[in-house]
């Protein structure tokens, strides 16, 4: 969010002179304005590289924060409260900064005359395409409050599938990351001693001894070639991975992956359906909310057959064939969508679906950490075990020539 300089005169008529966030010029004189500063100048600051630094690990708008703020602001709406006086209440109970700044322009730009969902679309940093299309036909509807009551519950399935998927994928990298930070403070703390014994052998050592002592001699003289590997390769991941053709044949791959593959279909298949039901149960037409769900499929595969579909439905077929014709969807989705539009049940066959799906995440998940975490302690004990026989070859050796 950009960043501007204000000078002015308070209400008590000192002069001030400090910075203010908001997400446009327009909006930082009305916060000003209800802040009852008479404004002499107003600029937007550049940020510098600490502050772009500052706001990656700064704090940050989370679902956490949405979930509360939708559940609340349903409550506050559905008692009778106006909008406005909503937002004021929770803009005194939100704790994260850039949270309270958005929502205190919210308030800002419903007071001035605009609709709810139209503010919401000048903050993409707060809201998604998705919740501000329900929130828009909430407002068409007059049912805010029970669409906001289905948003919070929408993101509090979407966040527990999300943290599922994230065990599954992040227990085999951290174990292997300790795994390697181990061996590699082995080799260059440890290994080194035993050089200088060895030294005093006088004889030639196995080359299993050797090839470590040679490793353990690179990794502690010629750390500069390796320690910047990560950050290159990450760097040319993510540039990579802006060109959409490499994200799509990147996404196309991730979904074939030997049992990660089979996790993350479902859990696009699982997110689809949620998706996909929640926004026809607030009475999104069917096209917009294809076209909502297409932007928040996460996988490019997945938002490419959504579209293709779309483009069929508008002219004149139905769902559950074009899903099929895609072959990304299994048949037993695109059959019980199918019995949906007959039954016209389609945001009740799309819920099952999505409940269906996310305990097959949950079982996925829970088999591959039982099946990882034998692997994962062979790998360790086949990498230690590997550098402690290395080690003790040489006074086998020894030992022998003596006996």
């Amino acid at each position: 969010m950009p960043k501007y300089l204000y000078k002015g005169k308070s209400a008590a008529g000192a002069a001030v002179s400090s910075f203010l966030m908001a997400p446009d010029i327009n909006t930082a004189r009305a916060l000003l304005r209800a802040e009852k500063v008479a404004v002499t100048e107003l600029v937007e600051k550049q940020e510098s590289l600490v502050d772009k630094v500052k706001g990656l690990f700064g704090p940050k708008i989370t679902s956490k924060d949405l979930v509360l703020f939708s559940r609340q602001l349903s409550t506050l709406v559905g008692a009778g409260v106006p909008l406005v006086q909503g937002l004021t209440i929770l803009e005194e109970q939100i704790e994260n900064p850039p949270f309270k700044k958005v929502v205190t322009s919210l308030r800002l730009d419903i007071e001035a005359g605009l609709g709810i969902a139209d503010s919401m679309k000048k903050y993409p940093q707060a809201f998604d395409t998705l919740y501000i299309s329900m929130i828009r036909a909430g407002e068409l509807g007059g049912i805010l409050d029970t669409i906001l009551d289905r948003l919070s519950e929408y993101l509090e399935a979407a966040e527990e599938l999300k943290g599922k998927v994230k065990s599954a994928m992040m227990y085999p990298i951290v174990v292997m990351s300790i795994a390697t930070l181990i061996t590699w403070f082995l080799l260059v703390f440890i290994i080194p001693k035993f050089e200088e014994m060895f030294a005093s052998f006088g004889q030639e050592l196995p080359l299993p001894t050797r090839v470590l002592l040679g490793t353990s001699r690179f990794l502690i003289h010629y750390w500069y070639t390796y320690v910047p590997i990560p950050f290159i390769l990450f760097f040319i991941i993510k540039t990579l991975l802006k060109k959409r053709h490499v994200a799509r044949t990147v996404d196309r791959y991730m979904l074939k992956i030997p049992i990660f593959g089979i996790i993350l279909k479902k859990t696009a298949v699982a997110k689809f359906t949620r998706t996909f039901s929640t926004l026809i149960k607030a009475g999104v037409p069917i096209l917009q909310a294809l076209d909502t769900v297409a932007q928040t499929a996460g996988n490019i595969v997945i938002e490419e057959a959504v579209l293709t579909a779309k483009t069929s439905i508008r002219e004149g077929e139905r769902i559950a064939k074009p899903l099929a014709v895609s072959k990304v969807f299994p048949n037993m989705v695109v059959s019980m969508i199918a019995i949906g539009e007959e039954t016209g049940n389609l945001d009740q066959m799309l819920a099952k679906i999505a409940e269906f799906y996310e305990s097959e995440v949950n079982a996925a998940v829970e088999g591959l950490t039982s099946m990882i975490e034998p692997l994962v302690i062979v790998f360790m004990g086949a990498v230690i075990g590997t550098i402690v026989v290395a080690m003790f070859l040489p006074m086998f050796n020894m030992s022998g020539a003596v006996g």
